[in-house]
């Protein structure tokens, strides 16, 4: 039986992870944590949250094995994926894979809380008066977009990423370090 309070964070960050239970924890919810897919796997097999928070990066793991186990576990589910470096594809696959919102870093538990109302239908499911970037987007954020696809293909492993995108693996590693992945 789901409880509908339960969240579970998947968050490989402890310091964060512990601040967003307790925050999530004064909000009457009760929190469970999971480092990494196979923690998750762990504590499904006991719990059935009707929510999920799940980092994008969890070490060298994707956050998206961790969204899809949680949607075939429970399609009902509302889970929030959470990233410090966003990209228009993580996102796209995110939702795919059955995220009901996907969220940059720094958010807080009120932009999550509010993803959640968002998919429940509390509030409208889209803003039609957000507003529209008329700004092209730049050279230096398409790369960066392009780097972050080629690196979640690669299962984010760096040498792959470097070979599929033809550049030196330094070259890729002195890019990471200056826009860190989180």
């Amino acid at each position: 039986m789901q409880d509908d309070r339960l969240l579970v964070i998947v968050e490989d960050d402890e310091a964060f992870a512990r601040t967003l239970r307790r925050s999530f924890e004064r909000r009457d919810y009760t929190v469970l944590t999971a480092a990494d897919p196979d923690a998750l796997t762990t504590l499904l097999a006991d719990h059935d949250p009707g929510y999920a928070v799940v980092d994008l990066k969890l070490g060298q793991a994707s956050g998206l094995l961790c969204v899809r186990a949680l949607h075939a576990h429970d399609p009902a589910m509302l889970i929030v994926v959470l990233t410090g470096y966003a990209s228009i594809a993580t996102a796209v696959e995110a939702i795919k894979l059955g995220a009901c919102h996907y969220l940059a870093k720094p958010s807080n538990t009120d932009d999550i809380e509010e993803a959640f109302r968002k998919a429940t239908g509390e509030k409208a499911d889209g803003d039609v008066d957000a507003p529209l970037d008329t700004r092209p987007t730049s050279i230096k954020t398409l790369e960066w977009e392009r780097i972050h696809q080629t690196l979640a293909e690669a299962g984010f492993n760096i040498s792959e990423t470097a070979r599929r995108l033809g550049m030196h693996r330094r070259t890729l590693a002195r890019k990471l370090e200056k826009r860190q992945v989180n």
